[in-house]
C-alpha cells in the first residue's frame, strides 16, 4: 500500500513539473511548484515512515518552511515587477 502512494506522489510530481514549465502564466506557474513542493513533503514523510527513521520528518519539515517562504516571496517579487510595469505604461 506504502508502495502505490510513492508511486502516486511520484506521478503527481511529475504532472506537477509539466504544469510548471508549460503554464500560461507565472502564477500558474509558481502554484505547480508549490504543488511539486508539497507533494515533495509528503512523499519525504512517506519514506520516512517506510524506513522508520523519524529524522527524515525534519527534513521534511525544513523544506516545507522553505517551500512557503519561497513562493510568497516569488509572487510578491511578480506583483511588483507588475506594479512598475502598470505605473511606466500609466505615465
Amino acid at each position: 500500500m506504502l508502495a502505490l502512494t510513492v508511486i502516486t506522489l511520484l506521478l503527481v510530481m511529475a504532472v506537477a513539473l509539466v504544469r510548471a514549465f508549460a503554464g500560461p502564466n507565472v502564477f500558474d506557474r509558481v502554484m505547480a511548484a508549490n504543488l511539486f513542493g508539497t507533494k515533495t513533503v509528503l512523499l519525504i514523510a512517506a519514506i520516512s515512515y517506510l524506513y522508520g527513521s523519524p529524522e527524515f520528518l525534519d527534513i521534511a519539515l525544513v523544506y516545507a518552511l522553505i517551500n512557503y517562504i519561497s513562493v510568497i516571496g516569488v509572487l510578491r517579487v511578480t506583483e511588483l515587477r507588475n506594479e512598475q510595469r502598470g505605473t511606466k505604461e500609466g505615465a
